[in-house]
């Protein structure tokens, strides 16, 4: 009989084709560094995950970070997310599918800096979710700097002389958790030595386990090495998390509450007619009415800027215009920036309109700028490319900025149309009328159809919004530009 013992089984790919493409020595080395805490970290979560029978289910969440290339490595569903944002973008993997085991795997630089807020408010929600929060004491992939985990003391790129009382002591993140009452398990354990190494064994298949049963949201802090930053050996730097950092991050259980499992949310419903039913939106098509994409403006995406002082009504227009466009059968997106200004000065909507797929929502070079004051225009007017179409409301704007070669201006009084209509706020609809009429972008009919759906709860204002729209149209075609 052979007594040779059977190598346990993990969730680790067989190869990793990150490097050599999977092939060879290369293709089974990670982009760690000699001594690293982050190998035998994952080590003992892929075996948790296999022992625990969930790797189907499995969904490991890792932003920027020495974690980052973490789905080379671990056979499961693998997410990446901004810079520590990976509480929130796992939180909503777990409420879109609750039978998904998700773990955010996070390093000190990640969760403890600039993702404190989404750690924070994850944990205190309390949703069953396993968050492995690796803490070397130092920003490791992007160059050293001092992190909030860094000790008194400690240099870094950013502390050459080593942190001091004008750096505010380390944060204690495993005891800032515990005193939530969100979390049911908190423990802070290390990989140094055989003892803490199994220790950090144990706690990561407990966290799991406490996921699995739906009982409640875990952390599990883990100090590691980092040989690299701290610029001395593997075992050099084992020594130096033992003796330095343990005294600082007393390792150990900081909360373990006996709770029922209680998480079963039910399956989220995504049926189409009870997603429009939730948004009041129909399922009936709008009628077309548009002659096709216009490319006599681009061949394949028509970018628009809509700029103003908050109440202006630029973010209103920009989604009536991506309405009247998905109406159109086309793909739009406006993405609203409201600046710091609730009244003066710019906030602004970009708005794109593509024919098939819309690849970027920004619109730093707009094909048309409608501008609702002087300084929108100003700031944005020059941006507008060659040949593109500026409309602005000469109602308050007196002067303009130069413009690029070919640049079509259109001059219209929207504001004081609107007050001869009786209401000052429909001045946005006038200068949609105006924006279709100077660009031909899609049909008069197109915007009628979506300024009738937006206003579907309130009809008595369908009229004068529509009056409000012909009027913009009659200010371009007929050259008014000004209306007392």
């Amino acid at each position: 009989m052979s007594s040779t013992t059977a190598a346990p089984k993990t969730a680790f790919y067989k190869h990793f084709d990150r490097h050599a493409h999977g092939k060879g020595l290369k293709g089974a080395a990670t982009h760690y560094c000699p001594g690293c805490g982050h190998g035998v970290i994952q080590k003992y979560l892929a075996e948790s995950i296999v022992k625990l029978g969930v790797q189907d289910r499995t969904i490991a969440v890792s932003p920027v970070g020495c974690s980052v290339f973490m789905y080379y490595y671990l056979d499961v569903g693998n997410t990446q997310a901004a810079h520590g944002r990976a509480p929130a973008v796992g939180l909503g993997h777990k409420l879109a599918n609750p039978n998904s085991i998700v773990i955010s795997y996070q390093g000190d630089g990640d969760l403890a800096s600039i993702g404190l807020a989404e750690i924070m408010f994850a944990a205190q929600l309390g949703i069953p979710m396993t968050v492995i929060f690796v803490n070397n004491a130092i920003y490791g992939m992007t160059g050293g700097q001092m992190a909030p985990t860094t000790l008194p003391g400690q240099k870094s790129t950013t502390t050459p002389y080593g942190r001091t009382d004008m750096q505010g002591p380390p944060l204690k993140v495993a005891e800032v958790m515990a005193a939530l009452d969100g979390p049911i398990y908190i423990e802070r354990t290390a990989v140094y030595d055989l003892k803490t190494r199994n220790r950090t064994r144990k706690a990561i298949e407990k966290g799991l386990r406490l996921q699995i049963e739906g009982r409640g949201f875990s952390l599990i802090e883990v100090l590691a090495e980092c040989p690299t930053h701290l610029k001395i050996s593997p075992t050099e730097s084992e020594a130096w998390v033992r003796d330095n950092m343990v005294p600082m991050f007393p390792l150990g259980v900081l909360k373990d509450v006996e709770r029922d499992p209680w998480f079963d949310p039910g399956k989220p419903n995504f049926e189409q007619e009870k997603m429009f039913e939730m948004l009041e939106a129909s399922s009936e098509e709008a009628p077309k009415s548009a002659d096709g994409f216009p490319k006599h403006l681009d061949d394949s995406d028509v970018s628009i800027k809509l700029a103003g002082s908050g109440g202006d009504g630029a973010q209103t227009a920009g989604m009536i215009i991506v309405k009247a466009a998905i109406n159109e059968r086309f793909d739009s997106t406006q993405i609203p920036s409201y600046g710091p200004e609730s009244r003066g000065g710019t906030s602004y909507a970009d708005v794109h309109i593509a024919e098939n797929e819309v690849l970027s929502p920004s619109s730093p070079e707009p094909h048309v700028l409608v501008a609702f004051n002087a300084p929108s225009l100003h700031k944005f007017g020059p941006t507008v490319r060659e040949g593109g179409i500026v409309i602005y409301d000469s109602s308050v704007v007196t002067d303009e900025p130069e413009y690029k070669p070919g640049v079509k201006v259109y001059p219209v009084p929207c504001l004081e149309i609107a007050k001869s209509l009786g209401k000052s706020v429909v001045k946005n609809v006038v200068a949609l009328g105006a924006l279709q009429e100077a660009s031909n972008i899609l049909a008069e009919e197109s915007f009628l159809t979506a300024i009738r759906i937006s206003l579907k709860e309130k009809c008595a204002m369908i009229p004068l919004n529509e009056e409000a729209f012909r009027w913009g149209v009659k200010a371009v075609r007929e050259g008014i530009t000004s209306f007392e």
